[in-house]
């Protein structure tokens, strides 16, 4: 074979061979970093990384950084469950790294790993529930509109923004809050290792500074994500620096993002329909 043919083939092979998805290697340590940074609304995502980080033979440890006011009550109690049962599966360290704030259903998510860290001034706790939705009845009457609702029970349009809440609303609105309320806070009696009366103290829904929590023993360690990063490396049995490691992300077109529901992060209340509770940090806009 002529051999310039033989070098260009050979150039063509490796040119080929470049678009082949070879493993990369590492070399010490890999730690698995998920990164929680904004309102809790799904879970399936976060979730779906946690297993991935959780079944690698290559990845020692898992980080999970928190920065985020809480969110959804079943989102945030997915994302836990899944932190609690590779914690107590003892697959590898899994800590919780909290920056400004991890509040609620953040503090609800970090409440299952192995430890949780926070800087002195993260806002944190926030342990509590909380329903909102908004009222217009007034507002409607001087527009000179109004809805009607056909129901099969009397609370069934419970939450309707066209109407004022009865009694009955109110009640039931209450108890609901109520009963997620006492989940949470059996989390944090179980996790925190208190009663159930040590965790309820707590529980009124205000926020604590990282110094005031690990006082409270709501967290265990005060210190930076560098912190953190050291820390779990040496729950995993390593002394060097090790190599983050970051969930992969597909790039997206915009049909794909317009199609795609996950990117549509809105709580349903928002939408006008049934007023979903949230563990989540209250800003303002009710009694």
């Amino acid at each position: 074979m002529n051999k310039k043919w033989m070098v260009l083939g050979g150039i063509v092979f490796l040119f080929l061979l470049s678009f082949l998805p070879f493993p990369k290697f590492h070399f010490g340590p890999q730690i698995g970093v998920i990164n929680i940074s904004e309102a809790i609304m799904a879970s399936e995502e976060i979730v779906e990384e946690l297993n991935d980080f959780a079944e690698r033979e290559d990845i020692d440890a898992i980080l999970i950084r928190l920065n985020t006011p809480g969110g959804g009550v079943a989102a945030s109690q997915e994302i836990y469950e899944k932190v609690k049962e590779i914690s107590e599966a003892n697959i590898k360290p899994i800590i919780a790294s909290m920056g400004s704030v991890a509040a609620s259903g953040g503090y609800y998510i970090a409440a299952g790993a192995d430890t949780i860290i926070a800087n002195k001034g993260t806002a944190t706790g926030s342990i509590g529930v909380i329903m909102s939705y908004p009222i217009a009845a007034d507002l409607l009457d001087k527009v000179g509109l109004a809805f009607q609702s056909v129901k099969s029970g009397a609370l069934k349009d419970a939450g309707n923004f066209a109407r004022k809440p009865t009694k009955a609303d109110l009640s039931y609105f209450q108890d609901l809050v109520d009963n997620l309320h006492t989940q949470f806070v059996r989390t944090v009696a179980y996790e925190r290792g208190m009663s159930y009366d040590e965790a309820a103290t707590l529980a009124t829904g205000q926020v604590y500074s990282g110094e005031q929590a690990l006082r409270l023993g709501l967290v265990d360690i005060i210190g930076t994500y560098d912190n953190a990063i050291r820390l779990v490396t040496k729950l995993a049995g390593f002394d060097e620096k090790p190599t983050l490691i970051y969930p992969k992300v597909e790039d997206e077109g915009i049909i794909d993002i317009l199609l795609n529901s996950k990117q549509i992060n809105l709580p349903f209340s928002n939408l006008g329909i049934f007023p979903l509770p949230e563990y989540s940090l209250y800003y303002g806009g009710g009694n």
